[in-house]
């Protein structure tokens, strides 16, 4: 069976624009009620779906970190081609990596950083990561035991450079927290690892701005968008992007 990849998106809904990033594995739908959610309240969102993701973790690994981040530029640059002046920045785990990097490189009003790993010193946990993905995709995929077991035997040995290229990326970010001076929003689910506990206290305390807050989420895992308190997130979301000084209305 073909499984359907999931797409970009452009959600319409006023002149006040968010940037909506999903994670490393993940696809469109960790952002999409989020961004159903703020566009019935007059936001326009807009989600690119990386290189490589919703597809064959084969594929996934044939591209890398800096083809996602050039997808992540271009969706910026798509919602100011569009003529949204002011845009706002949104993103899960390794999305919300990026977003604190949009909000480093680029101009934005606010920046929302969700289970962000940025505290993260090596690529442990990217490879199970990739492998629980494959596993499901190629049952979704509907592919036999056999199948599935022969080929994440040869996924194992498959070079991982992308993985590498993550944890750069990562590093690189983390270096430059200080230079975010946007209001930024860190939300963190108190069930997930460790790793993505201590790096939400720490994007907190490096980020160089007076406007800044942390939310846990106390029945929440990793993907918080998805999770238990997901229609909370959408609200705190909300009620924090309406906090910010934004010209168009």
């Amino acid at each position: 069976m073909k499984v359907v990849a999931p797409k970009s998106f452009t959600f319409e809904g006023g002149k006040r624009a968010v940037l909506l990033l999903h994670g490393f594995t993940g696809s469109t739908k960790d952002v999409k009620k989020l961004g159903e959610y703020l566009q019935k309240r007059g936001y326009t969102c807009h989600a690119p779906m990386y290189r490589g993701h919703g597809v064959t973790p084969e594929e996934l690994l044939e591209t890398s970190p800096t083809d996602w981040w050039q997808d992540v530029v271009d969706g910026y640059h798509h919602l100011k081609n569009q003529g949204y002046e002011e845009i706002a920045v949104a993103g899960i785990s390794l999305g919300g990596v990026f977003s604190l990097r949009v909000a480093e490189e680029f101009p934005v009003k606010a920046v929302v950083s969700m289970c962000a790993p940025i505290k993260r010193n090596s690529t442990d946990g990217l490879f199970d990561r990739l492998y629980n993905y494959a596993k499901i995709y190629k049952s979704f995929e509907g592919k036999s035991r056999e199948e599935i077991i022969e080929e994440l035997d040869v996924l194992k040995n498959t070079p991982k450079d992308s993985l590498e290229g993550v944890q750069a990326i990562t590093e690189n970010t983390c270096e430059e927290l200080s230079s975010i001076t946007s209001p930024t929003l860190v939300l963190q689910g108190a069930l997930d690892d460790a790793i993505y506990q201590e790096s939400a206290s720490f994007i907190l305390e490096h980020v160089e701005t007076d406007e800044k807050e942390i939310i846990w989420y106390k029945e929440s895992g990793h993907i918080i968008t998805l999770g238990k308190e997901k229609d909370k997130v959408c609200e705190d979301v909300f009620t924090f992007l309406n906090q910010v000084e934004w010209a168009a209305s």
